[in-house]
């Protein structure tokens, strides 16, 4: 089943456009998958049914995994299917009528300005990595960007004459997103004092580089926004996307439009910018209850 999972992934990345971290994602969730298939003796893709997904939802679900991973998994088991009726190496998809678990949404974890301000001033300047931490963090507050679309900035792709930067989101559509004077100027010192000692002659394009003189990864980043969260005793619990929530969420709570930010965040779609207007309403009720006389 190897080579079908091969040909399926390649018809994602060719048809669809799909980026490559989410190709990563099909594949495990297929791996999986096909390995589950093979211990309950089904050598051949044509062989497995609708018993056999729900079989292995069901297994997923007592090894204690969330609704989210569920649903993610019979996202990419229906389009699996699909693509082998597609391509006619199955005659029916067994997946077809399958709910996917219903997931429940929760409301994105935002910083407060406040946290922000000191989450950003935690990075010291006064050597190369400090440096690179510092505009990468004050890059990420400044455009909303994802993580993925972070690490893989390229020098060329950000205009500090011109204050924007240059991004690819997901499915390869590329957004032009502005940059604050903060950010300009914090990315400037760090082209001009940081990277120039972290790239080391290896001629790496990357914006953001790591100690090797490599383009920095998604779990860099990782520890170096959970270092400074620390540092800047924010209780909060950081993920790598809550500058990106944080940004949505205080562009609107300052009379931002809808539109505007969700054309910067690079959402297909204007309902998944709109949970930010759930986030506004309930830190508005949370300052009134803490804050009114008579809350």
């Amino acid at each position: 089943m190897d080579s079908l999972i091969d040909l399926f992934i390649h018809f994602l990345a060719v048809e669809k456009g799909l980026s490559r971290n989410t190709l990563e994602s099909y594949q495990r969730d297929m791996v999986a998958y096909t390995s589950y298939l093979h211990e309950q003796g089904v050598t051949r893709i044509e062989e497995s049914s609708r018993t056999h997904i729900i079989g292995y939802l069901l297994s997923l679900r007592e090894k204690g995994r969330a609704t989210a991973t569920l649903s993610r998994n019979m996202a990419s088991i229906r389009a699996f299917y699909q693509f082998l009726v597609r391509d006619r190496i199955m005659d029916k998809d067994p997946s077809i009528h399958l709910e996917t678990p219903k997931i429940e949404k929760r409301l994105p974890k935002v910083l407060t300005v406040d946290e922000v301000e000191r989450l950003l001033d935690s990075p010291p300047v006064d050597h190369p990595a400090g440096l690179r931490d510092k505009a990468m963090l004050e890059l990420l507050y400044a455009t909303g960007i994802r993580v993925s679309e972070l690490v893989n900035l390229d020098k060329a792709d950000v205009n500090l004459d011109m204050g924007f930067v240059k991004c690819m989101g997901k499915g390869s559509k590329e957004r032009i997103i502005p940059l604050g004077s903060v950010a300009v100027q914090m990315v400037r010192h760090y082209l001009q004092a940081g990277r120039p000692k972290l790239v080391k002659g290896t001629g790496e394009s990357a914006l953001f580089l790591n100690h090797l003189g490599k383009q920095i990864t998604r779990q860099g980043f990782w520890k170096i926004i959970k270092r400074y969260a620390a540092k800047a005793n924010i209780r909060t619990e950081i993920t790598p996307h809550t500058l990106r929530h944080s940004f949505a969420t205080h562009l609107l709570e300052n009379g931002a439009d809808l539109r505007s930010v969700q054309e910067m965040l690079g959402h297909a779609d204007i309902s998944t910018t709109q949970i930010y207007t759930h986030v506004t309403r309930t830190r508005i009720k949370d300052i009134y209850a803490k804050t009114h006389p008579r809350a």
